[in-house]
């Protein structure tokens, strides 16, 4: 781990993605005390209002302070993001391992079932469920989470059936160490760089994802300041009051191109070795 954290800062590109992350998770952290003002409460006597000294991001139309809104948008999206993507892969790594460890009938189940969510686009399937469940806090979770299972399931069957064949799996299996022990020590330490590298590029898909949702009107519900939902309400203004859409869409684009570029660099990291 230290070496992998020696060879991430080498990149002047991941170090600043980094301290970008840092920064927005300090923001989240810290929401209640760094927001000048309250992010649901509105004046309309100050609506789309530009940057100012007063209001540095601007108000919406409503006459919310944006800049609060960014700051309370950190902890509710970056809670979906990691929420999700938590729930994602630890269902879909489990079920992958099982798949590729056991095989024959548990495989072939598991693989139809992965086969159906594959067949639509995980955004889409995000949709759906958001649809039919209905949009709050904890749909837009399990929907982004239930998007990301399946390549979690393939990724983690795949190297399982790589590891198992190993010979010092094969020998752990001849001297009778359950299957439960040879997973936990042989399967998953060696399975988890590569599965962490692909939870850090997910921290972004998810956030694309529940920021898709929120855009097109079915995710978190106002007047919560999910980052998504502020754009797709500011697009009605973006052509006189362009600040309503700029804030919000440049805070997602900083934390995706953040999580992409540590994931990538950690990726490159583990290909190396």
């Amino acid at each position: 781990m230290n070496t992998l954290a020696r060879e991430l800062v080498k990149s002047k590109m991941v170090l600043a993605s980094i301290i970008i992350l840092l920064s927005f998770i300090f923001m989240a952290l810290f929401a209640d005390f760094l927001a000048p003002y309250s992010p649901i409460e509105s004046d309309l006597s100050i609506s789309n209002k530009p940057p100012s000294w007063e209001h540095p991001f601007g108000t919406d139309e409503l006459g919310r302070d944006i800049l609060s809104r960014v700051i309370h948008g950190a902890k509710l999206t970056l809670t979906i993001s990691f929420a999700a993507t938590a729930i994602g892969a630890l269902v879909g790594i489990i079920v992958g391992i099982l798949s590729g460890f056991y095989g024959r009938a548990v495989d072939t189940i598991t693989q139809r079932f992965t086969d159906v969510l594959l067949a639509l686009p995980g955004f889409l399937l995000a949709v759906m469920f958001v649809a039919i469940m209905g949009n709050n806090l904890a749909t837009v979770i399990a929907s982004v989470a239930l998007s990301l299972v399946p390549s979690y399931i393939r990724m983690s069957r795949g190297l399982t059936l790589q590891v198992k064949e190993l010979e010092y799996v094969l020998a752990a299996k001849q001297l009778g160490v359950s299957n439960i022990k040879i997973m936990t020590r042989h399967i998953i330490p060696n399975i988890s760089p590569t599965l962490i590298a692909q939870i850090t590029l997910n921290l972004g898909t998810a956030i694309l994802f529940a920021s898709g949702l929120g855009f097109l009107g079915i995710g978190v519900p106002p007047p919560q300041p999910e980052w998504g939902t502020m754009l797709g309400t500011g697009r009605t203004y973006m052509f006189y009051a362009p600040h309503l859409i700029i804030f919000p869409g440049l805070a997602v684009f900083l934390v995706v191109f953040s999580f992409n570029k540590i994931g990538d660099r950690i990726g490159e990291v583990i290909a190396s070795k």
